[in-house]
């Protein structure tokens, strides 16, 4: 039996990219990507707002994460779930995550509920206690893997059977006494064969049942074959050379043989003699290899262009399946493809739709706005009817277009909770990642998701795990509303530590996530700040994780004092702190909105030693305007000494209504901002010597406003603006410093359509009250529109933020 076995399954492993390059995929080797699209959109999405990577996480792309197998047989093109099509192959662990050199690791992606475990590579010390399993998780049923039909676009049109192959429909088994005859029949004949001999003996041999492929792939007279086909391949007729290229899907045929590229370079030279079904069905058929073709797609594409009047509904579908599947499309096929698409966009189905969404997403293929929108418009007309895999991939093509499409998020909160019982991991992942990028916080997705999860755990890649957690920590969904969904994926992620050193982007992913939401799992982050573990991350040189790494040490520095395990080194801290404040500069503090507010400020207080800007944390990636304020309300310059000793104070009994400092609230002053009826703003008193008058009560307008801008005359304001000036009676020690983050906010900071901090954000307000900073929030609804006004109105609206509470 076990002879039998490696009889069978060697043949395939000698392919594997895995097992060829052992250690060296794990130095992050560049490999051309089967499965970069989902990364890459990203990593684009996140880098166009939150003021590119400053002011928000970036969520990693690793050019080689999941590099597609070969497709080794039929039975295999039954994929589990969406586009990706990924498998993990088998890992080599680096000795520092094990205990001895003799282990085992699994990480197939496709899991059986019954026959497969996960090995959880011990990473802990023979002294370390074992790391519980969530209960609720270890309770909980294992689900067997949703399959997925990602070709079923192609049950909508009878035409899609000349431009492509059915999966589905495999010829009458061949016995294997048959098949033996004919092998046996190639040793005889040897070089008399024709071309349509060698044909047809692999057209014959394709039949076999796919279990007994990896045999006669392995067999000498099969060998034999494959080398006469090379003989012959320039005699090969178009049709033959089709049957052949089909009979190695059938066959199994390792995408990375080299006798494949032989067949690209003859398929590539006869082009020009190919129709253009020929040469989308011979794409189709190097899809259903597994084999990247990109030499024949760029002969594929001239004919595209010479032939573009031809292209009906199924032909451009299927065209834009193919672009997908090779992840590229030409930039000067992208305008002739998009009006195409609009001019048949009415005739459409929804598995069309959704297959022209994936093909899009997958080749990073930007339209214009208006023709996402109409795509999304017909999805939406008939969105009950669409598979939840083409359902998924609309989200996803949304995600990549960053378009916020209410109508179809709106939809998406009827539908998601009716079909995620049925969804598998995969899909569900990629619903939440479109929600956080899209920063739509809806209740109804995201409890249906994370009740959902939880069951399918064990199908699980790392990627899925970490980007749950990344999309669920962004969104701010709390443990409290789930209580087994990050236990159950932070548990996952122990069982997944292979992975890791492969792709250790991912880690560093899911733990940020978890710290968006105060989950703080000391294991993998003890993993994760590991001298090797940093090692290997700096060393993928295609990605930067150094801010990633910088991010998870300042959490830990700031959320878990007891701290004891390992750090990240000065010298690393340093050079990461630089490198973000260097970009700072040149970005977030250019902007007119932060520096409107840093002049404002140094006015109100009086001088520019009394404001500082700078990243307080630099950790979390943006900058703050940092006031210090006595316990009687006056300000403290705010300079090197300050922040690293405890400044002092200027000795004053005086309330803050009678500040020795640039602006005075006088009668006159409080006049200009009540009189909206005068256009003509006298300009403020900027002498320090300025007399202060009595304090007057401000009587807000008919309309609840303190002047013509978004400023509302809330109770707050109102006690603020008229507070007496024995404000700090109350402090018996004055000398008390309060520090104070002002922080200008934009919409990226939030939820859409939400006051609900994401979750950097959250985490960067919560650290800078442990660091003791009282945080003053310059909102963009409130602060924005102030931009355009007079330089009073400014002023006050900042002394009301300064002094409120204090």
């Amino acid at each position: 039996m076990a002879t039998c076995v490696v009889c069978r399954w060697m043949p395939r492993l000698r392919h594997l990219p895995g097992l060829r390059k052992g250690f060296a995929r794990a130095q992050h080797a560049y490999i051309k990507p089967e499965d970069e699209a989902d990364d890459l959109e990203e990593k684009r999405i996140l880098s166009q707002h939150n003021e590119v990577c400053l002011e928000g996480y970036r969520l990693r792309y690793s050019p080689s994460s999941y590099h597609h197998s070969a497709l080794n047989s039929a039975a295999s093109h039954s994929q589990t779930d969406n586009d990706e099509d990924e498998q993990c192959l088998p890992t080599l662990a680096p000795s520092f995550w094990q205990r001895s050199n003799r282990y085992s690791v699994s990480c197939s992606r496709h899991l059986s509920s019954s026959k497969n475990t996960l090995l959880d590579l011990a990473f802990n010390k023979s002294s370390e206690p074992e790391i519980p399993s969530a209960s609720s998780y270890q309770r909980k049923p294992v689900l067997p893997d949703v399959k997925v039909e990602t070709r079923a676009f192609h049950k909508c049109r009878p035409e899609y059977a000349s431009m492509s192959l059915d999966l589905k429909q495999r010829s009458h088994p061949l016995k294997w006494e048959e098949a033996m005859q004919l092998l046996q029949k190639v040793a005889v004949l040897k070089g008399s064969m024709k071309a349509s001999d060698v044909s047809q003996f692999l057209m014959e041999l394709s039949r076999l049942h796919p279990d007994k492929m990896p045999l006669v792939r392995s067999d000498q007279r099969f060998i034999m074959l494959l080398r006469y086909s090379v003989e012959h391949l320039r005699y090969f007729t178009q049709l033959q050379l089709l049957e052949v290229l089909q009979s190695f899907v059938w066959l199994g045929m390792p995408s990375a043989h080299t006798v494949l590229e032989l067949y690209e370079t003859e398929l590539s030279r006869r082009s020009s003699q190919m129709t253009l079904h020929q040469l989308i069905l011979a794409a189709d058929l190097w899809r259903c290899i597994g084999k990247q073709a990109p030499q024949f797609l760029l002969h594929l594409y001239d004919s595209v262009r010479l032939h573009l009047g031809q292209l009906g509904v199924p032909e451009l579908v299927q065209l834009l399946y193919i672009l997908g599947e090779g992840r590229q499309c030409p930039k000067d096929l992208i305008r002739p493809l998009e009006q195409l698409l609009m001019h048949h966009l009415l005739q459409l189905r929804p598995e069309e739709v959704g297959v022209i969404c994936l093909g899009l997403f997958k080749s990073q293929t930007s339209i214009s706005e208006s023709a996402v929108t109409r795509i999304v418009d017909k999805a939406l007309s008939f969105v009950k009817e669409m598979s939840d895999f083409a359902m998924v991939n609309v989200l996803k093509y949304l995600r990549f277009s960053y378009l916020y499409h209410r109508a179809w998020l709106e939809a998406m909160a009827e539908e998601v909770p009716k079909r995620a019982h049925r969804m598998g991991v995969k899909g569900l992942m990629h619903v939440a990642l479109t929600c956080s990028a899209l920063h739509y916080s809806n209740d109804s997705i995201l409890t249906a998701v994370a009740d959902r999860v939880p069951l399918l755990v064990p199908h699980c890649r790392s990627k899925d795990s970490c980007k749950l957690l990344w999309a669920y920590g962004t969104l701010g969904f709390l443990p409290s509303r789930s209580p087994s969904f990050y236990p159950s994926l932070t548990e996952s992620l122990r069982q997944r530590k292979a992975e890791f050193q492969r792709y250790p982007e991912h880690l560093l992913t899911g733990l940020l996530g978890l710290a968006f939401v105060s989950q703080f799992p000391e294991d993998l982050i003890a993993l994760a700040l590991s001298p090797d573990f940093i090692n290997l991350a700096l060393k993928c040189t295609q990605l930067e994780l150094k801010k990633d790494l910088f991010t998870l040490d300042g959490v830990v520095a700031l959320e878990l004092p007891q701290w004891t395990g390992p750090r990240l080194s000065n010298e690393l801290r340093d050079e990461v702190t630089e490198m973000l404040w260097t970009f700072a500069q040149s970005d977030v503090c250019q902007k007119p909105e932060v520096q409107e507010a840093e002049s404002a400020l140094k006015d109100l207080l009086g001088g520019e030693e009394f404001v500082c800007k700078r990243m307080i944390l630099p950790h979390t990636r943006s900058i703050d305007l940092e006031v210090h304020l006595n316990s009687t309300g006056q300000p403290v310059p705010v300079n090197q000494a300050s922040l690293e000793q405890s400044p002092s104070t200027f000795p004053s009994n005086q309330g803050w209504g009678k500040l020795n400092v640039g602006v005075t609230i006088t009668d006159e002053l409080l006049a200009q901002l009540i009189n909206k009826n005068n256009n003509t703003k006298a300009p403020l008193a900027q002498s320090p010597k300025v007399k202060t008058t009595s304090l007057q009560r401000l009587r807000p307008d008919e309309s609840g406003r303190l002047f013509d801008t978004v400023l509302d005359l809330t109770t707050d304001i109102i006690e603020t603006l008229t507070k007496p000036s024995h404000l700090g009676s109350s402090r018996k020690d004055s000398n008390e410093i309060v520090k104070i983050a002002v922080q200008v906010s934009n919409r990226n900071h939030f939820c859409s359509q939400s006051q609900q901090l994401l979750g950097l954000h959250a985490m960067k307000r919560r650290q800078l009250k442990i660091a003791g900073y009282r945080v003053v929030e310059l909102s963009y609804q409130e602060w924005f529109p102030l931009l355009r006004k007079s330089r009073a109105e400014k002023l006050a609206y900042l002394h009301c933020k300064l002094y409120d509470n204090l």
